[in-house]
């Protein structure tokens, strides 16, 4: 095996020597002529793999009795597997056929992998084993098939090889550049005719000053009329045929291109389609693994919509809300029945900006703080936790749960292969023509006729690149931009735009990252064209991939404006004014105080508990009055309402609101007057709630409280602690008033937890990954599991109350404008395949309602010491069928039922307890303001308030997912800078050529390919239902013999985590299992 992970070069002569034809030989060496020219290991790689499958092909096709698939690895060579007593008709060596697919134009293959895409914690069948994402396109076969199914096609005449389109793909797999398409289909029509020059260079020289004339011509038509010399000055070069063109395929495109994608539709058509039914709207999500592939949900909650390739998605980016017409049946998805293909069924739903909610929201740290040399980057409670269930689906870091029902034993698990599945007998339909099948089996594909609104930002982070022709006139005017992320198209950018010695020297920039935005995609360009906005400087480094991972998530960072600063308190420092005062019930004599991270700057809310002479106790949440402040329709309210939330990075915060009202005149500080909004409650010493009010009121709270001294409080009921112990009190109060007021609310909040539960209420918590930094150079120095302790729950159950009750309360006030949060159930469709596969898996699990998960949950994982990690496997499985949360206004959905949120189990919720972060809160103070008479009435109409929920769930979506980009950067740096890193692993799901782990000690999920492990072979089977891998070990020394290891979900397994050499790759392997037993 090279350094690649692939096959070796051997494997060529060995995959000759066992039945190769003689017409392959020429091939073989006009394949080894190209290998001379070109030094990319990938493009080495794929090329000998064409070749070893071109002769196995015809070595089968000519022994139609053999099933053995052909070795392609080493080990098969010289060990037989049978001679370790296993079926060799059975058994997989591992193979490299996932490799076949070409390049679509406009997509890039060959770019450094270094932002977006890194940062997936988990790797897909396709990704090689040093981390590169082998993207792929069936550009000529679009409908069903691939560019595998023509060659097999070709094989199938006789061996009369398509040389062309062999050769097309492997040029086009190692470039992904389209130019080298186009001077692929030049050099052949002029062999032809006797006159194909043998230096590339100079065929594309030809190619580009032939067919791209009269493109420069648009060009500076387009410059001269309305580009400033700032703008990109790109357009359409090198229009690759589409599927529906093939009869085209192989001549250059002149005179008029013809276009790639179709026009949209007009506003009119779309409104009349979508009001017959006819046509259907959603959100886009494109796999960012199998970025050809991408999915819109269905209305009626079945099966998702497949948009089968570029081409039909239309130049609709990920999160767009599309409108879709469906295909004809005929161009249906054949879906097998057994399940195997559901590898590739859907993304997850929550890969787009929809990976939800977060749990935990570490704040910013606190570099300045001298006492402590490092910073500890801790989570604090976000009481979207328990709201959702944490429906925040991590799907980047994990497949669908459709990848986990492994019925993937049969299948060729390539991605050339198309609708073409080498089935056993009796398994599955063996009729391709979905005109014949019934639903069940059909997945409805469709094509993109309209883009409703561009929800994507437009800009993407990634690499430039010189054009491949350096005397066209082209080259001369553009440069190529990448991205990193290949959901993105390339784009054509002017060379103006990039810095001025790029021509000359461009491989200074090669590992530079760029930011652009797209700013137009023509319907006959496979191209977008681009505009560099600016240079972040280089790939790898934290600020540089932070401000790009801001920037594509089109978070805005930029200070506030004058305008809006000028809307705060401008004489300072700021007092309470008497005339305000007299407005609201004074508590400051309270015992109130704040539990936050110990790295907290927003404190926006604060408890309270005070024992009464009944027996019965008092207790207060208190919630920073941002209303006071942020008023309706002003400047600093815009900003507010178009930023909708802070987020939160693993070394800063980038907020809602400016500094003074985050971190000082909201943020209920010890010892400070702060206006609050109370909710209070009279309750048992059991949680019974006899008595509730709200109100407007002043606080001064007597201690900033970590969850570190709250849990030690709780921990120690009878320890006396002393003031070096804890933060600065308020001399108002004592040590142990707080201490007992701590030790109340913590056993009011076992009740109120244990209600909760018991009425039917579902939490999954994840693992949360936190950072100690370097406080000199923010470098990442250690990370830990973050524990979600009692002190937390304590926090989380009192902010749940508050949010009902307040919910509760404006619904009452305002029927049609209150702005709640519902929480819909899980997908039926992934619902139904996550039972499927608990039910292969042995798992007796009660999907029935939320509650009845919870109480599986809680009883399936067993007892012994790695009963915790099974407990997170099964957690990982359960989040993923959930949908995410959602704001809405009431007006606007007239079936009370849909308000409903089903991991909280309630009928009514809403977000009140996290003004300074979250504008949702902001509009709900102000509705509750309204509610008790304390302001006018909202000035928002029920639409606006909706078209605010929309907005602020985008929002939340972005700032999760960034958030969730962020650790993985920290991360990835982290095993860089401190690997290689050891840890046991749990086995999470099964595939026939690949296992996904959950690694324990960091919570991070990743993909192990077999091809990537020193074994003899592998085989997959399943054991009853349940899928099972058996992987044989090369022996360490020849005398011993194979060592095998059986692989299934809940195994448990050694794993390391090693850089790639890649900036922010890395990959886990498999140790080698003792061969002690």
């Amino acid at each position: 095996m090279d350094h690649m992970g692939y096959v070796r070069s051997t494997t060529s002569a060995q995959g000759a020597k066992e039945g190769s034809s003689k017409p392959a030989a020429p091939q073989k060496n006009a394949y080894a002529r190209l290998v001379q020219k070109h030094h990319s290991g990938r493009f080495r790689s794929y090329l000998n793999h064409i070749a070893q499958k071109m002769q196995l092909e015809e070595s089968t096709s000519n022994d139609p009795s053999s099933d053995l698939d052909p070795p392609l690895r080493r080990g098969l060579v010289k060990d037989n597997p049978a001679r370790n007593g296993l079926n060799v008709h059975n058994y997989s060596p591992v193979r490299t056929s996932h490799l076949e697919q070409p390049m679509p134009g406009g997509f890039e293959n060959d770019k450094p992998q270094t932002t977006l895409n890194r940062y997936h914690q988990k790797k897909n069948a396709i990704v090689s084993p040093e981390g590169d994402l082998e993207v792929e396109e069936d550009y000529y076969v679009h409908q069903r098939g691939s560019a595998a199914d023509l060659l097999n096609m070709s094989d199938g005449l006789g061996g009369r090889v398509s040389n062309s389109l062999r050769h097309r793909a492997a040029l086009q797999k190692s470039s992904g550049s389209d130019e080298k398409d186009e001077e692929d289909m030049w050099r052949k029509k002029h062999k032809k005719r006797g006159r194909c020059p043998a230096n590339t260079d100079t065929a594309a020289a030809h190619l580009l000053t032939e067919q791209f004339s009269e493109d420069v011509l648009a060009i500076n038509a387009r410059k001269k009329s309305h580009l400033s010399p700032g703008q990109a000055q790109g357009g359409s070069y090198a229009a690759v045929p589409t599927s529906g063109d093939r009869k085209n395929r192989n001549k250059p495109t002149r005179g008029r291109k013809k276009s790639i994608f179709e026009a949209y539709m007009s506003k009119e058509d779309v409104s009349a389609g979508l009001k017959r039914g006819e046509l259907i709207q959603g959100p886009l999500r494109i796999n960012p693994k199998k970025y050809h592939e991408a999915f819109i949900p269905s209305p009626d909650g079945t099966r998702d919509i497949f948009i089968d390739g570029v081409v039909a998605r239309n130049r609709a980016l990920n999160g767009d809300i599309v409108v879709v017409k469906l295909l004809p049946k005929e161009q249906w998805k054949v879906i097998k029945p057994d399940g195997s293909d559901k590898e590739t069924e859907a993304t997850h739903e929550s890969d787009v900006p929809e990976d939800m909610l977060g749990t935990c929201v570490p704040q910013e740290a606190a570099k300045g703080d001298a006492r402590s040399p490092d910073v500890i980057i801790e989570a604090q409670f976000d009481d979207n936790d328990a709201e959702h269930g944490q429906d925040h689906l991590q799907d980047t870091l994990t497949d669908d749960i459709k990848k986990l029902s492994l019925d993937t034993g049969e299948k060729v698990k390539a991605v050339g292969i198309g609708s073409v599945h080498r089935t056993k007998q009796g398994e599955g339909p063996k009729v391709n023509d979905p005109r014949l099948l019934p639903d069940k089996f059909l997945q409805r594909t469709a094509k993109v006729v309209y883009i409703l609104e561009r929800k994507h930002s437009r800009a993407a982070t990634g690499f430039i690149k010189l054009l491949a022709d350096k005397n066209s006139e082209l080259f001369r005017r553009c440069a190529m931009f990448s991205p990193v992320d290949h959901r993105v198209p390339r784009a054509y950018v002017s060379l103006a735009d990039c810095p001025p010695d790029f021509v000359a020297r461009p491989e200074d920039y090669s590992n530079m990252l760029f930011i652009c935005r797209i700013v137009d995609w023509k319907e006959d360009s496979n191209f977008a064209t681009g505009q560099l906005a600016k240079s972040l400087g280089q790939a790898g480094e934290i600020e540089p991939e932070t401000e790009g991972i801001l920037t594509e998530y089109g978070v805005d960072f930029s200070d506030f404006s004058p305008e809006a600063l000028a809307c705060l308190p401008q004489s300072l420092p700021w007092v309470i004014s008497p005339g305000e005062m007299a407005k609201r019930r004074d508590l400051r004599k309270e015992c109130i105080f704040t539990i936050d991270p110990s790295t907290a700057k927003d404190l926006d809310d604060a408890l309270s508990c005070k024992q009464l002479p009944d027996g019965n106790f008092e207790v207060g949440v208190h919630i920073a009055d941002v209303s006071y402040f942020v008023l309706e329709d002003t400047a600093l309210d815009k900003v507010a309402s178009e930023r909708a939330t802070s987020v939160y990075l693993v070394q800063k915060v980038v907020p809602m609101l400016p500094k003074l009202l985050c971190e000082e005149l909201c943020s209920l500080n010890p010892m400070q007057d702060r206006l609050t909004f109370s909710v209070m409650w009279k309750m048992t010493p059991e949680g019974k709630i006899l008595d509730e009010w709200f109100g407007r009121t002043v606080i001064c709270s007597c201690v900033k409280l970590s969850y570190d001294h709250a849990q030690s409080m709780i921990e120690s009921p009878g320890k006396v602690f002393s003031p070096e112990e804890l933060p600065p009190v308020s001399p108002q109060h004592s040590i142990a008033e707080i201490q007992q007021a701590v030790l109340n609310l913590h056993r009011i909040a076992q009740h109120l937890r244990k209600q909760r539960f018991i009425d039917g209420a579902l939490r999954l918590d994840q693992l949360k990954l936190s950072f100690t930094l370097d406080q000199a150079s923010g470098m990442p120095q250690g990370c830990y599991i973050y524990q979600y302790r009692d002190s937390n729950k304590l926090v989380e159950e009192f902010m749940l109350l508050a949010n009902m009750a307040v919910a509760h309360q404006i619904y009452r006030s305002f029927p049609e404008q209150a702005l709640l949060r519902r929480h819909p159930p899980p997908q039926t469709k992934l619902l139904k395949d996550l039972m499927e596969f608990c039910n292969q898996v042995g798992l007796d699990i009660d999907f029935s309602s939320a509650g009845t998960l919870h109480k599986s949950l809680n009883e399936t994982f067993g007892a012994d010491k790695y009963s915790e990690a099974r407990k997170e496997v099964l957690t990982n499985m359960f989040s993923r069928p959930m949908q995410m949360a959602l704001y809405f206004c009431t007006g606007v959905l007239e079936d009370e039922t849909l308000f409903r949120h089903y991991a909280l189990n309630v009928p009514l919720y809403t977000h009140f307890t996290s003004p300074i972060r979250r504008y949702a809160d902001v509009i709900v103070h102000r509705l509750l303001s309204a509610s008790l008479g304390a302001s006018s009435p909202i000035k928002m109409e029920k639409e606006a308030i909706q078209r605010q929920a929309d907005h602020c769930n985008d929002r939340k979506m972005a700032s999760k997912r960034v958030q969730e980009l962020s650790a993985d950067l920290f991360f990835a740096i982290f095993v860089r800078e401190c690997g290689p890193l050891e840890s046991e692993a749990m086995v999470m799901g099964v595939l026939n050529e690949a296992f996904d782990v959950l690694v324990l000690k960091f919570g991070v999920q990743k993909r192990i390919y077999c091809n990537a492990l020193p074994l003899l072979g592998f085989h997959f089977q399943k054991v009853g239902r349940k899928p099972e891998l058996t992987l044989m070990w090369e022996p360490e020394k020849p005398e011993q013999e194979s060592l095998p290891q059986v692989i299934t979900v809940f195994t448990l397994v050694e794993v390391v985590l090693t850089s790639d050499g890649i900036p922010l790759k890395y990959s886990a392997l498999l140790k080698r299992p003792s061969s002690e037993k």
